[in-house]
């Protein structure tokens, strides 16, 4: 026959007890850790995923275009030096 000691029972509810308010205190923990690092990074001013990727996107075809300009013939004429837009002679600094 067993017999039943009330010490025992009490320290099983105690042990429960514990258990229950270290589970809750470990996720309150977290929680609380959580909220920091979220404070931490909106105070940074990171980017965000969905911005990079359409920037990088847009970097990608500036780049694709760019190639595209370089690989074409330019045709344009360089300006010369010593002269205005017009065609006529700049004053040099002598007069």
């Amino acid at each position: 026959m067993q017999t039943r000691n009330p010490f025992l029972d009490e320290f099983a509810k105690l042990s429960t007890s514990a258990m229950g308010l270290a589970q809750a205190a470990g996720e309150e923990a977290r929680a609380a850790f959580r909220a920091q690092s979220d404070r931490v990074v909106a105070e940074m001013d990171l980017v965000r995923r969905d911005e990079f990727d359409a920037l990088k996107a847009e970097v990608a075809a500036l780049r694709a275009e760019l190639a595209t300009l370089r690989a074409a013939p330019t045709k344009a004429k360089k300006p010369q030096t010593g002269t205005s837009t017009d065609g006529t002679r700049l004053p040099d600094a002598a007069g």
